[in-house]
């Protein structure tokens, strides 16, 4: 990454390291501070998440005009993880939780590879402009490449700028008929 992302703000890369920890099943990204602080964790979900991420996902539906409804919302994203059905990423901030992302498999029969749909992101409003959904698209372009996966795409609203301003920013293409979105991974 071109910086790590802290409390305050962005550091650049010589005021803070990056290390991995090892933590039963998954590892994590840990962003510390120059002190050792801890300040952002990215990672793989899991059920051990559910209350978290499901809070997000509510949230992230309510930006998208639904109507909140936290129960459903923690039965939807129990069901991915129990079933396995997606994968999804989320960034705590000291134990917070404030963003995530979901990706969901799909297949290229002409390429006969393996890519994913960018379905969900969402950055808590608190959290915002810190970094973090470049963090979340970085890490699953890293999930892409180490699934041997041909792409990602995704799709926004026409008027969600700032996201589309990300997206590009970051390699993905727009389709200007529909605003798909899609990143070569070869």
């Amino acid at each position: 990454m071109r910086s790590e992302i802290s409390k305050n703000g962005l550091h650049s890369t010589n005021e803070t390291k990056k290390c991995y920890k090892l933590n039963k099943t998954r590892i994590q990204t840990i962003r510390t501070n120059y002190k050792g602080a801890i300040q952002m964790q990215i990672y793989q979900a899991t059920m051990e998440d559910l209350e978290g991420v499901a809070n997000l996902f509510n949230l992230y539906r309510v930006f998208y005009e639904q109507k909140s409804d936290i129960e459903s919302a923690r039965a939807y994203i129990m069901e991915r993880l129990e079933n396995k059905d997606s994968v999804i990423f989320v960034v705590k901030n000291n134990q917070q939780y404030v963003a995530f992302t979901q990706l969901y498999p799909t297949f290229s029969s002409i390429s006969m590879k393996r890519a994913w749909i960018l379905n969900d992101l969402y950055v808590d409003v608190e959290a915002r402009k810190q970094g973090i959904g470049e963090m979340l698209i970085q890490k699953v372009m890293e999930y892409g490449i180490q699934t041997g996966a041909k792409s990602i795409t995704l799709s926004t609203a026409p008027d969600n700028y700032s996201a589309q301003r990300l997206y590009e920013r970051n390699g993905y293409v727009r389709d200007t008929q529909f605003y798909q979105y899609e990143l070569s991974l070869e």
